[in-house]
């Protein structure tokens, strides 16, 4: 088991949600963190962002309809999909600074990944 572990990915139409989730283990804490994914035969891209402080960004593609958050007493990282498209089929990377080393992304920690697959 590693250190981000994640969970929430799943099968869902056109037009679906779905939330993402990633733990912490123990007692680390989730700094400045991030979403990518990597769908077949494309490299991994950076979806969403958030910094220590709060501040979020976004891929163009995602953007109004991906939101990032941070449940910092509990140490876990979200992503809220709203409208999913055929497109956003991939796997789901958490990505996350634990341990104050890095302020950008890629981060230190990746989660194991988790399937996304938007289908009707």
């Amino acid at each position: 088991q590693g250190l981000l572990e994640e969970s929430g990915g799943g099968l869902v139409e056109p037009g679906g949600s779905l939330r993402l989730s990633c733990a912490a283990s123990g007692s680390l804490t989730i700094n400045a963190a991030g979403w990518y994914r990597q769908a077949p035969g494309k490299q991994r891209e950076l979806v969403a962002a958030i910094s220590e402080g709060g501040y979020t960004n976004y891929a163009d593609s995602v953007k109004g309809r991906f939101i990032i958050s941070r449940d910092n007493a509990n140490n876990i990282l979200y992503l809220q999909m709203h409208n999913l498209k055929f497109d956003d089929t991939a796997v789901y990377f958490c990505n996350a600074d634990l341990d104050g080393g890095s302020v950008l992304p890629p981060y230190g920690y990746w989660g194991q990944g988790t399937q996304v697959t938007v289908s009707s």
